[in-house]
């Protein structure tokens, strides 16, 4: 029932970083949907199908070369090009000034700088670009950007992730007025807390741990006090509004951001 409301049974949608975590869980809702997808993933070898409706490509987001022929792929496999997810991203916790002392491979310098501005920002830039091509030729398309709750708040220990998002927000406005005369709608989602993912590894918790003066035991707050439906929130509800918004049930949705934080967020 849900696949026929939606309306997108057979549309090609192409997700960056769908191999684990929230991408996969977004191309889980998109295939229950109806829709054949495409994870566009830096760990795919080649392009693979998984059956009619899945295909591994291999996508280095950070290189415009591999970015054209992953989007060249889906389309000479599938026959088109409906939306595209801006899923891949990285986040490595750092202080910007280690006054400790301690711990000085937590504190922000160029290569972790490069190397989150070139995934989150760099990325969604390219494949953005190669996808609003395609959508501009054929008359239509749907981008959605994945940001963070950190975009809007801020995050202590991870400044430059979170300017990544707000970077990514600002794209989502901008294509939102820039594309709209061609059919092209952008739209941006915003997690907060969630569950875990593989990325939320126990290296990522010593690194957040220390920028945050804290323990890793401490990491975790009282859900209750600190967000309104006191609770994390599931990839599948980030994963559900990401199919709703690449549906024509959104048609007039465009350049903005929606919030998925359980009411913690103002954005």
């Amino acid at each position: 029932m849900m696949a026929t409301w939606l309306g997108i049974d057979g549309r090609v949608i192409a997700v960056t970083g769908a191999s684990s975590g929230i991408g996969k869980s977004i191309s889980d809702s998109l295939k229950a949907a109806g829709a054949r997808v495409a994870n566009l993933d830096i760990s795919a070898e080649g392009v693979t199908a998984d059956g009619e409706n899945h295909l591994d490509v291999h996508c280095d987001v950070t290189d415009r070369d591999s970015v054209v022929a992953a989007l060249d792929a889906v389309v000479e496999s599938y026959g088109s090009l409906d939306g595209v997810v801006n899923n891949a991203g990285i986040n490595l916790p750092r202080m910007l000034v280690d006054v400790r002392g301690e711990r000085p491979e937590y504190e922000l310098d160029d290569a972790s700088f490069a190397l989150m501005m070139n995934i989150n920002v760099k990325g969604v830039f390219l494949v953005g670009q190669q996808a609003a091509r395609i959508f501009a030729a054929k008359g239509g398309g749907v981008i959605v950007n994945i940001s963070s709750e950190a975009g809007v708040e801020g995050s202590d220990g991870q400044s430059v992730y979170s300017a990544t998002k707000g970077a990514v927000n600002s794209f989502t406005r901008s294509w939102g007025k820039e594309l709209s005369k061609y059919g092209i709608r952008t739209v941006g989602v915003a997690p907060g807390i969630n569950e875990p993912t593989g990325l939320t590894s126990p290296a990522y918790n010593e690194a957040l741990a220390y920028t945050r003066n804290t323990t890793v035991d401490n990491l975790t707050p009282d859900y209750a006090k600190t967000i309104p439906l006191g609770r994390p929130g599931k990839l599948s509800e980030i994963a559900d509004l990401v199919t709703y918004l690449v549906s024509d049930r959104a048609s007039y949705i465009t350049g903005t951001t929606y919030a998925v934080t359980g009411g913690k967020s103002r954005g």
